[in-house]
């Protein structure tokens, strides 16, 4: 795999994300020329990629600004053979709350990327999707035919986005492809997830209670390295059809009692468990079980999950301790808000 990265230009928007720094940390390594995106803030910050490991293989050219700006994007994104999209208001409380600010970003970002495809200025784009597009499932496990439901201003931002990029292949045959991975975890996830919550609130000792919303969900989790290497598989297989839309998870399912349990387990820490109900989405808009059917995109690239729940869990964990005894985390909060 890194034989196809070496020299190779790749941009990768959402770069200073969770599941973006992870990957252009590998592309880093496999020997690629990664300009990264961060979006551009008046404090100066890069988000995480200035936790990138230090690698002599790759170069990294990182690039402020905002996906937003088509004139902008077209600028930096010229000349790069694979295109890895992930820049997105992922969060699904505040997509509630601001779901203009969801489409904005989420649908004509990507729009402004297609518009580079489009003039073929760029090579493959990889954009990426989210099995919160299925909602509630009629069907378990998910495949990609599965009908899609928006449950959420987040979903209906995301289905808007997976659409354009359909459209723009069907129309204009643009290189692009859509990954659509199930729920991912690991080190660097912000705490408005669900695994990042619980392990920090179990680890802060001046966290006297687990608060937590609906603990019977039920989700497909997998570790980032797994994600990561999803993403390395659809920029670089040549037997995935352009358009295409695919599924990457375990095929696992864990409620959130299982995950907060597990949890319990391994860190050896016991808390009594409030539910908060501000903690749960509003009714008709909770999406109950995600589990992946991934069958087409393995059977085509071989990538499968390589991680398992526990030691997915047991490296996060491990990242949370040192990250809280490093002073690299936010001061201890009120968890009830």
């Amino acid at each position: 795999m890194s034989s196809f990265y070496t020299g190779k230009n790749v941009f990768v928007t959402g770069a200073d994300g969770f599941i973006g720094s992870h990957l252009t940390e590998q592309l880093l390594a496999d020997g690629a020329s990664v300009t990264a995106l961060s979006q551009y803030n008046s404090f100066g910050s890069i988000g995480w990629l200035d936790s990138l490991a230090q690698t002599s293989n790759g170069t990294l050219n990182i690039v402020c600004g905002d996906i937003r700006d088509g004139h902008f994007i077209r600028k930096i994104a010229e000349g790069h053979e694979v295109v890895f999209h992930l820049a997105a208001l992922i969060g699904i409380p505040h997509s509630y709350v601001a779901p203009q600010s969801y489409v904005d970003v989420n649908v004509t970002g990507t729009l402004n990327i297609l518009e580079c495809c489009k003039s073929g200025i760029i090579g493959r784009m990889v954009h990426t999707s989210t099995s919160e597009v299925y909602g509630s499932a009629m069907y378990r496990p998910i495949k990609e035919t599965h009908p899609l439901q928006a449950q959420s201003p987040y979903a209906a931002s995301k289905i808007a986005a997976d659409k354009i990029v359909e459209s723009y292949h069907l129309s204009f045959d643009c290189n692009a492809l859509t990954l659509r991975p199930f729920n991912t975890y690991g080190p660097r996830q912000s705490e408005r997830a669900v695994i990042p919550t619980i392990i920090r609130q179990i680890l802060d000792k001046k966290c006297d209670r687990l608060r937590m919303g609906s603990l019977s969900t039920i989700r497909d989790f997998n570790y980032v390295k797994d994600t990561v290497n999803a993403f390395l598989l659809a920029g670089s297989s040549n037997d995935l059809e352009m358009g295409g839309v695919y599924n990457a998870g375990s095929g696992a399912s864990y409620s959130i009692k299982d995950l907060v349990d597990l949890i319990f387990s391994i860190t050896g820490i016991n808390k009594e468990i409030l539910i908060e109900s501000n903690r749960i989405r509003p009714p008709g808009s909770e999406v109950i079980e995600l589990i992946a059917d991934a069958g087409l995109f393995e059977g085509l690239t071989g990538w499968s999950s390589k991680y398992d729940l526990e030691a997915g869990l047991t490296e996060t964990i491990e990242w949370w301790q040192g990250f809280l005894e490093d002073g690299g985390a936010r001061p201890s909060v009120d968890y009830s808000t």
